[in-house]
C-alpha cells in the first residue's frame, strides 16, 4: 500500500536545498534512466515468477555491479550469490465456494464476494470442509500483555470460527490503551489472523466496517477472492486458521440479533477491558470447496559493502521491485502495469544508494541493499528475509525502506508510513533540519500504512525499520500543488497502465530525499548506535529480548 507525496521544483532553485559540504551527491540522469528501464513495456509490469522476473533481475544486478556492490545473496558453495531464492505457496479456491450459516435449523446460503469473503486458504489445506462450527464473538481479538488486555479471558476457540472487530479498542472513542486514532499492529487484520491461529480456532470472520478499515467492501472483496500466496511456511497452520475471511456488517448485525444479541452494544463492551467472548447461541458456518496449492519460486535480489571494523552488524536499506504484470486493460487498451513511481522508483534509488556507499569512503559496519519480490503479493519477499535472514536480525542496527519515491523536484517536508515512534525517526528528524526539510506526520494513522510497507516484516521481529515517504509541501506550489499531484497519481496512475516513466520528471526531488536517508544510515554504519522503539512499542520487547546479541 503506498501513499505518494509529488512536488517540482529544481533543486538547485532553492536555498532550502543547501546541505552540508559532506553530503553525497545523486545523480538525476541515472535514476531517470534506471525507472525508465524498470518500467518500459520490455519488463512487462515486473511480475514475479514470469519471464520479466528474469530481465528485472539481470538489469539490477548489472547495475549493482557496475556501482561497485559485492553479492549479498545465498551462500552456495561458500560464496555469496546476488539472489535469495524466495518459494512462495500460491492457493487458489477451485469454482464457487459453498458457504452456509446456520440458525435453529434453518439455513443461509452466502455469496462469496457478496455478504462474505473467504480467502483461499494458507494452512496448508487442499480441502475445507467445515460443518456447523460455532461462532464466537471475540472484541477486538486483542491479546496484549503490555497493555493488560485480553479479549480472550481463557476461552478455548478450538473448533469455532471466531468473529471480530477491525483496527484497534480506542478507534472510535481517540482515547485508550492503543494509541487513539493511530491503528497499532493489533488492529491489523494479519494480526487478528494469527491470533486465531495461536489459539487453535478453525477460522475468523472480520466484520468490514468502511471507517476502522479505511477501506470500503469493494477492496475487501477484490482483495481476498482471488489466488492468495505466502511464504513456504514450515508449520503454516500456527499462523494461519484453516478458514480466513471477512463479512459485511449488515450480515453481522444480523447474525447478532438471530442470537439475541446486540451488536452495538457488544462492541462498545469490547472497547473496555472487562468485555468476555460470547458465543452467538443458535449460529453456525458451514463451509466447502477444493483448494488448487502450488509452489512457485520467486527471488530477491542482495547487494553488499562489506563492513570495515563491524562486518557482522549489518544496516539494510531496503525497495520492492515487483509490480503487477500484465493485467486487465485500460480504456486506452494498455495492458502492461508498468509500475515507474511504484516501484522502479525505489529500485532506482536502491541502487544509487550503493554506489554511493560503494565508491565512498568504506563504512565500519556492513550494509546490505536488499531489492525484495512479491510485495504487491503481501510483502512476501520481505517476509522471507526476515523469517530466514541473510544476516542475523539480532545484529540488524536498522531498516531504511525506499517506497514509491518523488521523481519530481524538492518538497519541504518528508514524512513515513504510519506514526511508529523509534530512535530511525528521530536521527531523520535531526539529519533533515540540514537540508531545510521538516517532519510531517502521517495524517491518517488509523489507516494502518505502517502495516502495509516492507519495512513492517522487520518491524514485527523487532528490528528498528521506516519506510521514508517523499514530502508533499512543494517547494514551488505548497500544499496545495502537492495534493493536486498526490490526487491525480492516486486516481489516474496507481496500480494502473498508466503509471510510466515521464520526460518532464526532474528527479531532482529524488536526489535530495536520498542525501538525507545516506545521512542517517551512514552516521548508523560508522557508528556503535543502535536504534530502539519508544519504551510503550509492541515490538520493543521483541528487540529487547535480543540485547544480549549486540553488546
Amino acid at each position: 500500500m503506498k501513499r505518494l507525496f509529488l512536488c517540482a521544483s529544481i533543486i538547485g532553485a532553492c536555498p532550502l536545498a543547501l546541505a552540508a559540504s559532506t553530503a553525497q551527491t545523486f545523480s538525476t540522469e541515472r535514476l531517470s534512466a534506471e525507472v525508465k528501464a524498470l518500467s518500459s513495456d520490455a519488463f512487462e509490469g515486473r511480475g514475479p515468477a514470469t519471464p520479466a522476473e528474469t530481465r528485472t533481475i539481470d538489469y539490477v544486478v548489472a547495475q549493482m555491479k557496475a556501482a561497485g556492490l559485492q553479492p549479498g545473496g545465498d551462500l552456495r558453495d561458500g560464496k555469496r550469490a546476488w539472489t535469495q531464492a524466495v518459494p512462495l505457496r500460491r492457493s487458489a479456491i477451485v469454482g464457487t465456494p459453498t458457504l452456509t450459516l446456520r440458525h435453529d435449523g434453518k439455513r443461509e446460503a452466502l455469496t462469496q464476494g457478496g455478504q462474505i469473503s473467504i480467502r483461499a486458504p494458507m494452512d496448508g489445506s487442499t480441502r475445507v470442509a467445515i460443518a456447523d462450527a460455532p461462532l464466537v464473538f471475540v472484541g477486538y481479538g486483542v491479546s496484549a500483555p503490555e497493555r493488560h488486555w485480553d479479549d480472550f479471558k481463557g476461552i478455548d476457540l478450538h473448533g469455532t470460527i471466531a468473529v471480530v472487530l477491525i483496527n484497534d479498542p480506542d478507534f472510535e472513542t481517540g482515547t485508550g490503551d492503543f494509541g487513539g486514532k493511530a491503528m497499532t499492529y493489533y488492529g491489523r487484520w494479519t494480526y487478528k489472523y494469527e491470533e486465531a491461529a495461536r489459539r487453535g480456532a478453525l477460522g475468523m470472520l472480520v466484520v468490514h466496517e468502511t471507517a476502522p478499515a479505511s477501506y470500503g467492501w469493494a477492496t475487501v472483496k477484490n482483495s481476498n477472492t482471488n489466488a492468495m500466496f505466502d511464504i513456504v511456511r514450515d508449520k503454516p497452520a500456527a499462523v494461519h486458521p484453516e478458514l480466513e475471511g471477512w463479512i459485511q456488517r449488515d450480515l453481522a448485525v444480523q447474525m447478532f440479533q438471530r442470537a439475541g444479541l446486540d451488536f452495538d452494544a457488544l462492541k462498545k463492551q469490547a472497547q473496555t477491558r472487562a468485555f468476555k467472548p460470547v458465543v452467538l447461541k443458535g449460529e453456525s458456518l458451514s463451509a466447502n470447496f477444493r483448494v488448487d496449492s502450488e509452489v512457485i519460486t520467486s527471488h530477491n535480489i542482495a547487494g553488499r559493502v562489506e563492513g570495515s571494523r563491524h562486518p557482522d552488524e549489518t544496516v539494510i536499506y531496503s525497495a520492492h521491485w515487483d509490480h503487477l504484470g500484465v493485467g486487465a486493460p485500460d480504456a486506452k487498451g494498455d495492458r502492461i502495469y508498468n509500475g515507474a513511481v511504484d516501484n522502479a522508483a525505489g529500485t532506482a534509488a536502491l541502487i544509487e544508494m550503493g554506489r554511493a556507499f560503494a565508491q565512498g569512503p568504506k563504512p565500519e559496519r556492513s550494509v546490505v541493499f536488499l531489492n525484495v519480490t512479491a510485495e504487491e503479493k503481501g510483502l512476501l519477499g520481505s517476509e522471507y528475509y526476515a523469517a530466514n535472514p541473510l544476516y542475523p536480525l539480532a545484529t540488524t542496527v536498522g531498516v531504511l525502506n525506499m517506497d514509491a519515491l518523488d521523481p519530481h523536484g524538492p518538497a519541504r517536508n518528508f514524512t513515513i508510513s504510519g506514526s511508529a515512534k523509534l530512535g530511525l525517526l528521530d536521527d531523520l528528524v535531526a539529519e533533515a533540519k540540514q537540508y531545510g526539510m521538516s517532519y510531517t506526520a502521517d495524517p491518517k494513522p488509523e489507516a494502518g500504512h505502517f502495516f502495509r510497507s516492507d519495512h513492517f516484516s522487520f518491524a514485527k521481529r523487532g528490528v528498528p525499520a521506516i519506510s521514508f515517504g517523499s514530502g508533499n509541501d512543494w517547494v514551488d506550489g505548497g500544499l496545495a500543488a502537492g495534493k493536486a499531484a498526490e490526487d491525480d497519481y492516486n486516481t489516474r496512475r496507481y496500480h494502473q497502465p498508466a503509471d510510466e516513466w515521464q520526460a518532464s520528471w526532474t528527479f531532482t526531488g529524488m536526489a535530495r530525499d536520498l542525501q538525507l536517508i545516506y545521512t542517517v544510515g551512514n552516521e548508523l554504519a560508522n557508528s556503535d548506535q543502535w536504534p530502539d522503539w519508544s519504551k510503550d512499542s509492541e515490538f520493543r520487547g521483541i528487540r529487547d529480548a535480543s540485547a544480549a546479541q549486540r553488546k
